[in-house]
Protein backbone atom coordinates (compact mmCIF):
# COMPACT_ATOMS: atom_id res chain seq x y z
CA UNK A 1 0.00 0.00 0.00
CA UNK A 2 1.43 3.44 -0.89
CA UNK A 3 2.00 5.97 1.88
CA UNK A 4 -0.99 8.15 2.71
CA UNK A 5 -1.62 10.71 -0.01
CA UNK A 6 1.11 9.21 -2.22
CA UNK A 7 1.42 6.79 -5.09
CA UNK A 8 0.07 6.57 -8.62
CA UNK A 9 -3.51 6.12 -7.41
CA UNK A 10 -3.48 9.14 -5.08
CA UNK A 11 -6.46 11.47 -5.60
CA UNK A 12 -5.80 14.71 -7.51
CA UNK A 13 -2.13 13.82 -8.00
CA UNK A 14 -1.97 16.31 -10.89
CA UNK A 15 -3.54 19.10 -8.84
CA UNK A 16 -1.87 21.57 -6.50
CA UNK A 17 -1.58 22.11 -2.77
CA UNK A 18 -4.63 23.66 -1.15
CA UNK A 19 -4.64 26.06 1.79
CA UNK A 20 -7.41 26.14 4.38
CA UNK A 21 -7.90 25.36 8.03
CA UNK A 22 -10.51 24.91 10.76
CA UNK A 23 -12.70 27.92 11.41
CA UNK A 24 -12.03 29.34 14.87
CA UNK A 25 -15.35 31.20 14.80
CA UNK A 26 -17.39 28.28 13.51
CA UNK A 27 -16.99 25.49 16.05
CA UNK A 28 -18.36 23.96 19.21
CA UNK A 29 -17.06 25.48 22.48
CA UNK A 30 -15.84 21.93 23.20
CA UNK A 31 -13.31 22.08 20.34
CA UNK A 32 -9.87 23.59 20.91
CA UNK A 33 -7.72 24.51 17.89
CA UNK A 34 -3.94 24.75 17.90
CA UNK A 35 -0.84 23.88 15.91
CA UNK A 36 0.41 25.40 12.63
CA UNK A 37 -2.41 27.48 11.11
CA UNK A 38 -4.83 26.02 13.71
CA UNK A 39 -5.06 22.68 11.90
CA UNK A 40 -5.24 20.47 15.00
CA UNK A 41 -8.75 20.01 16.42
CA UNK A 42 -8.88 18.74 20.02
CA UNK A 43 -12.32 17.58 21.16
CA UNK A 44 -13.66 17.67 24.74
CA UNK A 45 -10.38 18.61 26.53
CA UNK A 46 -11.54 17.37 29.98
CA UNK A 47 -14.59 15.12 29.68
CA UNK A 48 -17.42 14.73 27.20
CA UNK A 49 -21.12 15.34 27.76
CA UNK A 50 -22.18 15.55 24.12
CA UNK A 51 -21.08 15.90 20.50
CA UNK A 52 -18.74 18.64 19.26
CA UNK A 53 -17.89 19.67 15.69
CA UNK A 54 -15.82 22.19 13.77
CA UNK A 55 -16.29 23.50 10.24
CA UNK A 56 -13.49 24.11 7.74
CA UNK A 57 -12.93 27.40 5.93
CA UNK A 58 -12.91 25.85 2.44
CA UNK A 59 -16.04 26.28 0.27
CA UNK A 60 -16.24 23.08 -1.78
CA UNK A 61 -19.00 23.59 -4.33
CA UNK A 62 -18.12 23.17 -8.02
CA UNK A 63 -14.49 22.16 -7.34
CA UNK A 64 -12.54 18.97 -6.73
CA UNK A 65 -10.78 18.74 -3.36
CA UNK A 66 -8.95 16.12 -1.35
CA UNK A 67 -7.84 16.35 2.28
CA UNK A 68 -6.48 13.98 4.90
CA UNK A 69 -7.11 13.83 8.62
CA UNK A 70 -4.69 12.18 10.99
CA UNK A 71 -6.83 10.75 13.79
CA UNK A 72 -5.19 10.15 17.16
CA UNK A 73 -5.15 6.69 18.70
CA UNK A 74 -8.08 7.63 20.95
CA UNK A 75 -10.62 6.15 18.52
CA UNK A 76 -13.66 5.14 20.57
CA UNK A 77 -17.04 6.33 21.76
CA UNK A 78 -20.45 6.76 20.21
CA UNK A 79 -19.30 8.54 17.07
CA UNK A 80 -16.26 10.17 15.50
CA UNK A 81 -17.22 11.52 12.09
CA UNK A 82 -15.75 13.00 8.90
CA UNK A 83 -17.67 14.66 6.08
CA UNK A 84 -19.21 17.83 4.70
CA UNK A 85 -22.14 20.08 5.47
CA UNK A 86 -23.73 23.47 4.99
CA UNK A 87 -23.76 26.32 7.48
CA UNK A 88 -27.08 25.01 8.75
CA UNK A 89 -25.46 21.83 10.08
CA UNK A 90 -25.27 21.89 13.89
CA UNK A 91 -21.84 22.02 15.52
CA UNK A 92 -22.75 21.19 19.11
CA UNK A 93 -25.39 19.20 20.94
CA UNK A 94 -25.56 18.02 24.55
CA UNK A 95 -26.18 14.40 23.56
CA UNK A 96 -24.13 11.53 22.16
CA UNK A 97 -25.21 11.07 18.56
CA UNK A 98 -24.12 10.92 14.91
CA UNK A 99 -24.11 14.66 14.30
CA UNK A 100 -23.00 14.62 10.66
CA UNK A 101 -25.92 13.35 8.65
CA UNK A 102 -28.52 13.86 11.38
CA UNK A 103 -30.52 15.88 8.84
CA UNK A 104 -30.42 17.00 5.20
CA UNK A 105 -27.70 19.62 5.88
CA UNK A 106 -24.73 17.24 6.25
CA UNK A 107 -23.19 13.98 5.02
CA UNK A 108 -20.80 11.93 7.15
CA UNK A 109 -18.87 8.73 7.78
CA UNK A 110 -18.61 7.49 11.37
CA UNK A 111 -15.69 5.51 12.79
CA UNK A 112 -18.12 2.61 13.09
CA UNK A 113 -18.15 2.29 9.29
CA UNK A 114 -21.60 3.79 8.78
CA UNK A 115 -22.68 6.53 6.38
CA UNK A 116 -25.22 9.06 7.64
CA UNK A 117 -27.45 11.56 5.80
CA UNK A 118 -30.93 12.93 6.49
CA UNK A 119 -31.17 10.91 9.69
CA UNK A 120 -30.63 7.58 7.93
CA UNK A 121 -27.61 5.29 7.92
CA UNK A 122 -26.17 2.54 5.76
CA UNK A 123 -23.20 0.18 6.05
CA UNK A 124 -20.12 1.36 4.13
CA UNK A 125 -16.93 -0.17 5.51
CA UNK A 126 -15.51 -2.10 8.45
CA UNK A 127 -15.52 -0.30 11.82
CA UNK A 128 -12.22 1.40 12.65
CA UNK A 129 -10.08 -0.39 15.21
CA UNK A 130 -10.50 1.28 18.58
CA UNK A 131 -7.48 2.94 20.20
CA UNK A 132 -5.47 2.73 16.98
CA UNK A 133 -4.38 5.85 15.09
CA UNK A 134 -5.49 6.11 11.48
CA UNK A 135 -5.56 8.51 8.53
CA UNK A 136 -8.86 9.33 6.82
CA UNK A 137 -8.89 10.84 3.33
CA UNK A 138 -11.88 12.73 1.93
CA UNK A 139 -12.39 13.35 -1.80
CA UNK A 140 -15.07 15.85 -2.78
CA UNK A 141 -15.91 16.04 -6.49
CA UNK A 142 -18.23 18.98 -7.04
CA UNK A 143 -18.42 18.31 -10.77
CA UNK A 144 -19.54 14.67 -10.51
CA UNK A 145 -21.37 15.43 -7.26
CA UNK A 146 -19.68 12.65 -5.27
CA UNK A 147 -18.06 12.28 -1.85
CA UNK A 148 -15.58 9.43 -1.36
CA UNK A 149 -13.43 8.31 1.54
CA UNK A 150 -10.00 6.72 1.95
CA UNK A 151 -8.48 4.98 4.95
CA UNK A 152 -4.71 4.73 5.41
CA UNK A 153 -4.21 5.31 1.67
CA UNK A 154 -6.79 2.77 0.46
CA UNK A 155 -9.94 3.88 -1.35
CA UNK A 156 -13.24 2.93 0.30
CA UNK A 157 -15.26 3.97 -2.77
CA UNK A 158 -17.98 6.52 -3.44
CA UNK A 159 -20.09 7.19 -0.36
CA UNK A 160 -22.56 9.85 -1.50
CA UNK A 161 -23.85 11.16 -4.82
CA UNK A 162 -25.88 14.17 -5.93
CA UNK A 163 -23.87 16.80 -4.05
CA UNK A 164 -23.59 18.94 -7.20
CA UNK A 165 -27.30 19.65 -6.73
CA UNK A 166 -26.73 21.34 -3.35
CA UNK A 167 -27.09 25.11 -3.81
CA UNK A 168 -25.88 26.20 -0.40
CA UNK A 169 -22.11 26.44 0.28
CA UNK A 170 -20.63 23.14 1.49
CA UNK A 171 -17.69 22.91 3.91
CA UNK A 172 -15.54 20.16 5.44
CA UNK A 173 -16.73 19.19 8.94
CA UNK A 174 -15.48 16.76 11.60
CA UNK A 175 -17.06 15.87 14.93
CA UNK A 176 -16.54 13.63 17.94
CA UNK A 177 -18.33 12.43 21.06
CA UNK A 178 -15.15 11.06 22.63
CA UNK A 179 -13.12 12.97 25.22
CA UNK A 180 -9.59 14.16 24.45
CA UNK A 181 -9.60 13.04 20.82
CA UNK A 182 -7.67 14.83 18.10
CA UNK A 183 -7.95 15.19 14.33
CA UNK A 184 -5.14 16.95 12.46
CA UNK A 185 -5.65 18.38 9.01
CA UNK A 186 -2.59 17.28 7.04
CA UNK A 187 -2.50 16.85 3.28
CA UNK A 188 -4.75 19.18 1.23
CA UNK A 189 -4.99 19.20 -2.55
CA UNK A 190 -7.30 20.67 -5.18
CA UNK A 191 -7.78 20.57 -8.91
CA UNK A 192 -6.78 23.54 -11.03
CA UNK A 193 -9.66 25.73 -12.12
CA UNK A 194 -7.98 27.05 -15.27
CA UNK A 195 -4.55 27.88 -16.75
CA UNK A 196 -4.35 31.09 -14.71
CA UNK A 197 -4.84 29.08 -11.53
CA UNK A 198 -2.16 26.60 -12.60
CA UNK A 199 0.33 29.42 -13.28
CA UNK A 200 -0.33 30.97 -9.87
CA UNK A 201 0.41 27.65 -8.17
CA UNK A 202 3.72 27.39 -10.07
CA UNK A 203 4.76 30.91 -8.98
CA UNK A 204 3.77 30.35 -5.34
CA UNK A 205 5.83 27.18 -5.27
CA UNK A 206 8.86 29.51 -5.34
CA UNK A 207 7.51 32.76 -3.85
CA UNK A 208 5.93 31.49 -0.62
CA UNK A 209 5.35 34.72 1.30
CA UNK A 210 3.94 38.22 0.90
CA UNK A 211 7.47 39.61 1.21
CA UNK A 212 8.66 37.39 -1.64
CA UNK A 213 5.78 38.56 -3.84
CA UNK A 214 6.50 42.20 -3.00
CA UNK A 215 9.99 41.81 -4.48
CA UNK A 216 8.57 40.75 -7.84
CA UNK A 217 8.24 43.44 -10.51
CA UNK A 218 4.52 42.90 -11.07
CA UNK A 219 1.43 45.12 -11.41
CA UNK A 220 -0.40 45.53 -8.10
CA UNK A 221 -3.51 43.77 -9.42
CA UNK A 222 -1.54 40.70 -10.45
CA UNK A 223 0.34 40.68 -7.13
CA UNK A 224 -2.99 40.77 -5.28
CA UNK A 225 -4.23 37.79 -7.30
CA UNK A 226 -1.11 35.82 -6.41
CA UNK A 227 -1.42 36.76 -2.73
CA UNK A 228 -4.90 35.23 -2.58
CA UNK A 229 -3.24 31.83 -2.86
CA UNK A 230 -0.90 32.32 0.09
CA UNK A 231 -1.41 30.45 3.34
CA UNK A 232 -0.37 32.91 6.03
CA UNK A 233 -1.63 32.88 9.65
CA UNK A 234 -4.33 35.45 10.35
CA UNK A 235 -4.36 37.61 13.50
CA UNK A 236 -6.17 35.98 16.40
CA UNK A 237 -9.81 36.98 16.83
CA UNK A 238 -12.03 36.14 19.80
CA UNK A 239 -14.24 33.11 19.25
CA UNK A 240 -17.99 33.35 19.65
CA UNK A 241 -18.60 30.64 22.23
CA UNK A 242 -22.30 30.69 21.38
CA UNK A 243 -21.74 29.92 17.69
CA UNK A 244 -23.03 26.59 16.43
Amino acid sequence: MPPSGMGSSAPLRHGCEDNWTWNRRDRSPEVRLYGPSWRVAHFHPTWSSGTAAVRGTRVLNNGRYYWELRVSQRVFGTSMMFGVGTRRARLHVDAFLNLLGEDEHSWGLSHKGLLWHAGRWTHYTKPFRENEATTVGVLFDGVAGTLSFYKDGASLGVAFRGLHLVREPLYPIVCSTAARTEMTLTLMKRDFVNLQDRCRAAILARARSADALARLALPARLRDFLAEGLDEPQPFQPVDQNAG
